[in-house]
């Protein structure tokens, strides 16, 4: 196993992952992925909730990254424990009693370089440290499942970290979608399963595509900027209804499928983060540049095919004013 690059068997889906019954049926679904420990990304969704009371929640996976602090750790946990939350790689490795020799479980492939690779390996050890010194939590987080099967306005939404083979799989990446072959099998696979939408994330970076049976969103991160310039997460919202804010979207079967943007309070999350990663630490040279808003993604680039952008580029870059 080489550590941060490779995963364990135990990520493989079962081949049943999304068959039977739906947990829930709702008409307002979010799905929240790459939360990493951002208390008020966190907080931000929860005003966002008592707009849409009626709305539901699935936290699909590494929701902790950035919390080395055990306080903030334990306060993202208090805000999960209301909704339904998947695990991640990040929460994977946490929850294991004994080293499965795999690092952080991001599985990376061959196009990040080492150095990423590393430090996000001494990421989850620092983590682990802080899940050490809470009772009962690596236990919490091992029991929590890998995917989930839910229902919008009665429609069939799977709900993935990686993709619908793997718990940190990458074949739904944005530069894995845009081959032909790629959206062909899965296109295939959604139509074999029934299903309307999968949701993932994982990657860190945000995509869209609407196929023939189907569609995909990747939220790319919840707590973390997304597109250059920006200081604010993504959501993915799956409704019987349109969101005003959404940045882009795509309407099938009656579902709109949407990002929405979650704009945090983006000065006390990077005080947090300074706070428990300081410079020269390996979250502040991989991250702090992203916090910043230093990223090269446009929104356009997260549309693949069958969805619309919904805002002006003058209206995006107005979110963080």
């Amino acid at each position: 196993m080489r550590a941060g690059r490779d995963c364990p068997l135990d990520y493989r889906l079962p081949s049943d992952a999304f068959a039977g019954a739906p947990l829930f049926d709702c008409q307002v679904l979010y799905v929240v992925g790459g939360l990493y420990g951002n208390r008020q990304a966190l907080a931000a969704l929860q005003q966002r909730l008592a707009a849409e009371p009626q709305a539901r929640v699935v936290f699909n996976g590494d929701a902790h990254w950035f919390d080395r602090d055990p306080a903030i750790f334990q306060e993202i946990e208090r805000g999960l424990s209301a909704h339904l939350a998947l695990r991640g790689n990040v929460e994977s490795e946490l929850g294991r009693l004994d080293d499965s020799g795999v690092g952080c479980g991001c599985a990376y492939p061959l196009t990040v370089d080492d150095a990423m690779v590393e430090r996000s390996n001494a990421i989850q050890a620092e983590l682990k440290q802080t899940v050490q010194h809470l009772p009962g939590m690596a236990e919490r987080l091992a029991a929590r499942p890998a995917t989930a099967l839910v229902s919008v306005g009665g429609r069939r939404v799977a709900i993935s970290h990686g993709d619908e083979q793997s718990l940190a799989g990458w074949n739904c990446a944005r530069e894995a979608l845009a081959e032909p072959g790629r959206q062909q099998q899965l296109d295939r696979w959604l139509a074999a399963k029934r299903l309307s939408v999968l949701a993932t994330s994982h990657t860190c970076t945000a995509v869209a595509l609407n196929l023939h049976h189907a569609a995909l969103i990747n939220n790319g991160a919840a707590g973390l900027p997304n597109f250059a310039g920006g200081r604010y997460g993504l959501l993915s919202r799956i409704a019987s209804t349109p969101h005003p804010a959404a940045l882009y979207r795509c309407q099938r079967e009656g579902l709109f499928i949407e990002a929405l943007p979650l704009n945090y309070a983006h000065d006390a999350f990077l005080a947090d983060f300074d706070r428990q990663w300081p410079t020269a630490s390996p979250a502040a040279l991989s991250y702090r540049s992203r916090i910043l808003g230093n990223c090269a993604d446009q929104p356009r680039q997260a549309v693949l095919a069958g969805f619309s952008l919904c805002q002006s580029l003058c209206a995006l870059e107005a979110l963080d004013r």
